[in-house]
């Protein structure tokens, strides 16, 4: 099984599974020198954490963590920063009236038919379970891009039907993590809470809409063509479970627009050239452009629901698939700080694939 490393210069290589007996990642090319904040990491991994809601998933891990290398002395020390987070809370025989059955909308079919073999342990390599580590990761590069003045924050701004009626510059970013459903707007967020509430209580799953946004990145990281910044970025949110979508500054709002207003007009301000709209999102042929970066990513409903559902077996058999065990209502309020974690990986191996180019 390949593709388990992500970056050119800062890379992460991911490893574990769901219910074995850890998981974690192994981070190459940080630069030496780095102060590594082990309690902002922890905090990190806490936002990600189940157990916290009453649509969230009981399962109850402690995600406490150990770095194994890498670091000395709370600095980096260039070498290869290896951190694992034991599984503490798993529980394997939940899955064992279902190893031979297909859930539906899972990895089940396509890893079996590729592989030959699976771990039917909560989908093991394909569970969310996995993206712990990227969020211990995406802390490190986090700490990276604070020295640069570069802050990113994601928030939800869809929950199935409820969607928030404005957009990040209209909202209090500070206010994401006093939401339940990580909504900065109280009254929509009440809003999304109730309907969550609801579609646990009917054994059911939906979707939602997290917004990204990253602010004070400087003019030129990313490249042309096949490296463009918002195709990493794609890659990066595509890759994480349940999204079906990605869009960045007017994405497909865009189709409906003309040019004569959606082309964003250079001006000069305090003698810095910047753009008076911000449709491009941050981004212009590829290359950041200043200005913010911003972008969307849609989440699926959860796959996993209470309710039965007709499927088939390995050997074809047509089967009832009806599930138990812990699952969220809906992923999206806790896969926040994995887009955060993401884009910061993008963002941290475009800045030091930008000084490179600028030393050579």
């Amino acid at each position: 099984m390949g593709s388990n490393s992500f970056g050119k210069i800062f890379t992460v290589t991911s490893f574990g599974e769901s219910h074995g007996s850890g998981i974690g990642v192994v981070i190459d090319g940080c630069p030496a020198g780095l102060g590594i904040d082990e309690t902002f990491i922890a905090a990190e991994l806490g936002r990600r954490k189940t157990a916290q809601t009453s649509f969230a998933s009981s399962r109850n891990e402690k995600d406490e963590f150990q770095i194994l290398s890498g670091v000395f002395e709370g600095k980096s020390t260039g070498a290869p920063i290896a951190i694992f987070i034991p599984n503490t809370d798993a529980r394997p025989k939940d899955y064992e009236a279902i190893k031979d059955k297909f859930r539906l909308s899972h990895a089940d079919f396509t890893y079996e038919t590729k592989y030959g073999v699976r771990d039917y342990r909560g989908g093991g390599r394909s569970s969310a379970r996995i993206t712990t580590g990227w969020v211990a990761a995406g802390a490190i590069a986090k700490l990276l891009l604070r020295q640069q003045g570069i802050n990113i924050r994601a928030y939800v701004s869809q929950i199935g039907e409820i969607q928030l009626q404005k957009n990040y510059t209209e909202v209090n970013l500070s206010e994401t993590e006093n939401s339940l459903v990580c909504c900065p707007d109280k009254e929509t967020s009440a809003r999304m809470s109730a309907y969550l509430d609801e579609i646990k209580a009917q054994g059911d799953t939906c979707g939602g809409v997290i917004t990204g946004v990253i602010l004070n990145t400087p003019v030129g990281l990313g490249e042309p063509l096949f490296d463009k910044l918002q195709s990493n970025l794609a890659k990066a949110m595509l890759s994480l479970n349940a999204v079906k979508g990605f869009e960045y500054g007017s994405g497909f709002a865009a189709a409906a627009m003309r040019g004569s207003v959606h082309n964003d007009a250079f001006v000069s301000e305090e003698g810095k050239i910047t753009t008076a709209t911000n449709f491009s999102g941050g981004i212009q042929g590829g290359i950041s452009t200043g200005s913010d970066i911003y972008f969307r990513v849609a989440f699926k409903p959860v796959a996993t629901i209470m309710l039965p559902q007709e499927s088939v077996n390995s050997k074809g058999e047509e089967v009832i698939m009806q599930v138990s065990g812990r699952h969220d209502a809906c992923v999206v309020p806790r896969a926040v700080p994995i887009v955060e974690a993401l884009a910061a990986l993008v963002i941290a191996d475009a800045f030091l694939l930008e000084k490179l180019s600028k030393m050579e």
